[in-house]
């Protein structure tokens, strides 16, 4: 059996997308709280196109409960924010602080072991 036909059919739709520098370059980090970012080139595009088939999930740790709020406004609202002022909150099935069960990920951090290959060849 492999991986595909491990993953439950309801998850089968989701792509989780980390946010930051994912769909935005993150360039001031957490800076004071706002987010700053401009979108990285082709990642409004291709969102709106996988949504088309898919339920798009992003996750990031800018929604955990536990962060403090930025102008009385939370780690979730202004990532949703963001989404709106670039025209994509509408193909967004959820924000999240978790990463979501999901049939793919897409994230700027992402590592694999391969033979030959170590973290110390980075």
């Amino acid at each position: 059996m492999n991986y595909f036909e491990l993953v439950k059919q309801e998850e089968k739709s989701n792509i989780g997308i980390d946010f930051d520098g994912v769909i935005h370059n993150h360039h001031k980090g957490l800076h004071d709280g706002p987010i700053y970012g401009e979108p990285i080139p082709g990642a409004i595009e291709a969102i709106k196109k996988l949504s088309l088939n898919f339920k798009i999930i992003i996750y990031t740790a800018k929604a955990k409960s536990d962060r403090p709020l930025v102008n009385g406004i939370t780690g979730t609202e202004l990532v949703c924010e963001w989404l709106e002022d670039h025209k994509i909150l509408k193909h967004i099935h959820e924000v999240t602080s978790e990463k979501p069960r999901a049939l793919i990920y897409i994230d700027d951090k992402g590592y694999r072991f391969e033979i030959g290959k170590t973290l110390l060849d980075l």
